[in-house]
C-alpha cells in the first residue's frame, strides 16, 4: 500500500476529514502510514516533563476526592455505614452486609472502594518521582502527594482488616506486596507524613494537613504524647477540604448523593443498634444538622427518611481541621487519668464549643466534669463523633475504643436486632474483609486478623 492509494480512498470523506488526511499524507512515508498510536490512554511515563508534572499531581488529587467523598460508596459513607452514623436502605447485599456488620469477601461495591483507594496510593507513588525529577523547585506540591499517600494508608488501616498488601507495577511487571499488619500500615502513614514535613515545605496548608494526618496515625498507634505534639501548631481555624461541582458525576458530593437524593441508597440514623449515638437530636445540634422528610429508601421499605443538611450537591467536605487537632490534644491530656486532667479536658471541650466553628455555637456542656476515667472517655469520644460527623472518622474511633481502651465490641458497635424493616441481628465484624480479588496476589492468603 502507498500514500497515493490512501489519498484516493479518502476523497469520498467529508471535507474536514480530507483536509486532516492530507496534512498527514504530506509528510508520510509509505511504511509509516498505518502505524497509528492510540492516544486515548496515557501512561505515567508520558507525563515525564516539566509540563506533565502538574497534571499528574492534579490527577492524584482528583482520585483522592473521588474515593473520599465523590462516590456514594466512598470512604465517608462506607466508614459511617460500618459504624453508627449511616445505614443502608439498599436491596444489594454489598451495602446491607456492611451496615449489619456481616462483611463479605466477595463484595463488588466495597471492591470498588478498595481499588479506588489503592489507585490514589499507587498514583502518588508513581507521580512523586516524576515531580522530584522535573519540578524539584516545588516541594509543596511534592509534599501534598506524600500527604495524600499517607491519608490513604490511614484509611486502609482504619477500614479494612489487618493484612493489606501494597503492590507496585512499572507498566511491564507487577511486584506483589506482602500483607501488612494494621500497625505496619499506620507506621507507613507516619513515614509519609514525616516526608511531607521536611523544612523545605513552607506552605502552611500542606504542613497543617500533614501534621494532622501524622497526629491521627499516632493516635491510632496509642502514641498520645507524640500525636499531641504533631498537631500543636495547627490553628483551630484551619480546614483541609475536598471541593465539589456539577461538572461531572465524579465531581459531585458523593455523601449527598448517597444520603439525600429522592430515593437514596443510604440514610443517616439515630441511636443505631442499642449503642449508637443520638446524632439526630431535636432541636438539631448545629454540628449535625438534619430535617425530617417523607423520602423512601431504594428498597422502598425504608420510609420517612431523615435528611442530613450538612452537605448539598456541591458542598465541600472536611478531611481534617483544627478542631480535630484540639481533640487530639485533649485525648492526650486525658491519658494522665487524674481529676485535674479530666477537668482540663472538660474545659477544653467547652472552649471548642464556644469557638464558633459551626457558625452556630453549641450550648456549653453542663458541669461538673466526669469523675471517672470511663465517663471522661465516653464524653470525649461523643464530642469527637459530633464534631466530625460524616467525615470518615467514626469507624476508626469505634475500633480504637475496643483496641486501645479495652471496651467490649458489643458495648461499642451497633448490636442486637436489626431495626425494621430489616430482619435478623447484627453480626460481630469490626472492619471490612480485604476483597477476594486481592487473592490474585500470590503473597496474600486472606486477612491476618479481624480484630479491631
Amino acid at each position: 500500500m502507498n500514500c497515493s492509494i490512501i489519498i484516493l480512498r479518502l476523497t469520498t470523506l467529508a471535507r474536514a476529514s480530507l483536509l486532516a488526511a492530507l496534512v498527514v499524507v504530506l509528510s508520510c512515508q509509505p511504511s509509516k502510514v498505518l502505524e497509528v498510536v492510540d492516544p486515548d490512554v496515557l501512561n505515567v511515563d508520558d507525563y515525564r516533563s516539566p509540563q506533565g508534572a502538574d497534571p499528574l499531581r492534579n490527577g492524584v488529587i482528583s482520585d483522592w476526592q473521588l474515593v473520599f467523598a465523590g462516590s456514594i460508596d466512598g470512604l465517608v459513607v462506607t466508614t459511617g455505614n460500618m459504624a453508627d452514623e449511616i445505614r443502608s436502605t439498599d436491596t444489594f447485599e454489598d451495602r446491607l452486609s456492611v451496615s449489619s456488620r456481616t462483611a463479605i469477601e466477595n463484595n463488588p461495591a466495597m471492591l470498588t472502594t478498595y481499588r479506588n483507594l489503592h489507585r490514589v496510593h499507587a498514583a502518588a507513588e508513581r507521580a512523586i518521582p516524576i515531580l522530584k525529577e522535573f519540578t524539584p523547585d516545588k516541594p509543596n506540591n511534592i509534599a501534598e502527594l506524600y500527604t495524600l499517600r499517607g491519608l490513604s494508608e490511614i484509611f486502609f488501616a482504619e477500614l479494612w482488616c489487618s493484612g493489606v498488601p501494597f503492590s507496585t507495577e512499572d507498566g511491564v511487571t507487577t511486584q506483589y506486596g506482602m500483607p501488612e499488619t494494621t500497625t505496619q500500615v499506620l507506621n507507613r502513614a507516619v513515614a509519609s507524613f514525616d516526608t511531607a514535613l521536611i523544612p523545605a515545605v513552607t506552605d502552611a496548608r500542606i504542613r497543617n494537613i500533614a501534621a494532622l494526618g501524622k497526629g491521627r496515625a499516632l493516635l491510632d498507634l496509642s502514641q498520645y504524647t507524640a500525636a499531641a505534639a504533631a498537631v500543636a501548631a495547627v490553628p483551630t481555624s484551619f480546614k483541609y477540604e475536598t471541593f465539589h461541582s456539577t461538572a461531572a458525576g465524579r465531581n459531585e458530593n458523593g455523601v449527598w448523593n448517597a444520603l439525600s437524593v429522592s430515593v437514596p441508597r443510604y440514610t443517616v440514623i439515630d441511636k443505631e443498634g442499642i449503642n449508637g449515638l443520638n446524632f439526630l437530636q431535636t432541636p438539631p445540634d448545629p454540628r449535625m444538622p438534619w430535617v425530617a422528610s417523607t423520602r423512601v429508601g431504594f428498597n422502598s421499605l425504608h420510609r420517612n427518611l431523615p435528611n442530613q443538611t450538612k452537605y448539598g450537591r456541591t458542598t465541600s467536605v472536611i478531611i481534617s481541621d483544627g478542631v480535630e487537632a484540639r481533640l487530639i490534644e485533649l485525648e492526650a491530656r486525658l491519658q494522665g487519668a487524674t481529676q485535674a486532667d479530666r477537668d482540663a479536658v472538660f474545659a477544653g471541650l467547652n472552649t471548642l464549643r464556644a469557638s464558633g466553628r459551626t457558625g452556630v455555637v453549641p450550648p456549653p456542656l453542663v458541669g461538673p466534669a466526669p469523675t471517672t476515667q470511663d465517663a471522661a472517655v465516653d464524653l470525649l469520644f461523643r464530642e469527637r463523633a459530633y464534631w466530625m460527623w460524616l467525615t470518615g472518622h467514626r469507624l476508626g474511633d469505634l475500633r480504637r475504643l475496643v483496641r486501645q481502651y479495652k471496651r467490649g465490641a458489643e458495648t461499642v458497635f451497633p448490636t442486637g436486632p436489626l431495626a425494621a424493616p430489616l430482619v435478623g441481628t447484627y453480626g460481630t465484624d469490626l472492619n471490612l474483609i480485604i476483597p477476594f480479588e486481592e487473592r490474585n496476589n500470590p503473597n496474600f492468603k486472606g486477612c491476618l486478623s479481624r480484630d479491631a
